[in-house]
């Protein structure tokens, strides 16, 4: 047989969304030219890797085999380009980082702020959701993940390098933005905009009210913060959302924060790998200058104290 790796990065990226087009746009390819990808390998391995039934592709039982044979080849050749850069150090590096949607808000200036300080590093930062970001750990396909709260049934390394507040927003005209310190019961009354099921804004917005048995009206599901924001502007409700993401309408005074009891929700940001993954150099180097290092203007707080691995939590209030 004579496979190549393109054949098997192919392979494999179809294989993880079992759709051909998503693969190939992220593998900039073409459509045509990820199918050519596949059957030259099926044509090498004398057996099919995929089948489809209706609109939906399947991994055969060979596929699902040559799968697992791919992604450890694919970790090997990680494996020695982590070791290749480490001997280059941090300045001949690739960083490979993906954050959930709320996290873009700073990310750039953070990895801008790292970029200064080591001129030649080649980032990589994917913007997506809570649950890609889970299967990107799973699969190991990416060096950090910056997340909201990493999930206690992963086998992973986290630690909390910023805060990031929970507050309530309103638009300005809103009969609450004049009030202070409104009481949680006084919120039954009003309409909530609420993030899709999955997202940690939301998981913690429901924790929150159902421990203090509040039970909230909720009206339009909403896929994003912009659109969240947009819709409390226009009046449709109220809105739950990380304050990093609402400095500009704060600013222009599109929005206001309310001065609601027990807020803000105070979580945490952290940043996340697979336990005993060997980082890159420039990821190692990233990681600590986010625990360490990271500008004022870049983080909400200081740094936690260092914890002896595992999770690195924040101390409970007292």
């Amino acid at each position: 047989m004579h496979l190549t790796l393109r054949q098997l990065r192919t392979f494999e990226a179809v294989a993880r969304h079992l759709n051909y087009t998503r693969a190939a746009e992220e593998l900039f390819l073409t459509q045509p030219a990820v199918s050519m990808q596949i059957r030259g390998l099926e044509k090498q391995l004398g057996v099919a890797l995929f089948e489809q039934l209706g609109k939906r592709l399947y991994l055969t039982e060979a596929g699902r085999e040559a799968l697992h044979y791919a992604r450890s080849i694919a970790q090997q050749i990680e494996d020695l380009e982590t070791v290749l850069a480490g001997l280059k150090g941090v300045g001949g590096g690739r960083l490979r980082i993906s954050v959930a949607s709320t996290a873009n808000y700073f990310m750039p200036a953070l990895l801008a702020a790292f970029s200064q300080r080591h001129s030649g590093v080649q980032a990589s930062l994917d913007i997506t959701n809570r649950e890609a970001l889970l299967r990107q750990l799973a699969e190991n396909t990416v060096d950090l993940v910056v997340m909201g709260q990493p999930p206690a049934e992963m086998d992973l390394e986290a630690a909390v390098f910023r805060e990031n507040p929970l507050v309530i927003v309103a638009p300005p005209d809103h009969p609450l933005a004049s009030e202070r310190r409104i009481p949680l019961e006084r919120l039954q009354q009003e309409v909530f905009l609420v993030r899709e099921p999955g997202s940690g804004t939301r998981i913690a917005m429901e924790r929150f009210f159902s421990e203090r048995g509040i039970r909230l009206t909720t009206g339009m599901e909403v896929g994003s913060n912009e659109a969240i924001k947009q819709s409390v502007e226009a009046g449709l409700g109220l809105g739950v959302l990380a304050r990093d993401t609402i400095a500009l309408e704060l600013e222009l005074q599109r929005l206001v924060v309310l001065d609601v009891r027990d807020f803000p929700i105070m979580r945490h940001w952290y940043v996340v790998h697979r336990r005993g993954k060997r980082l890159p150099a420039v990821a190692q180097a990233f990681k600590e200058f986010l625990l360490t290092g990271v500008p004022a203007r870049g983080r909400a707080s200081g740094p936690p104290a260092p914890a002896k691995g595992g999770v690195r939590r924040p101390a409970r209030p007292r």
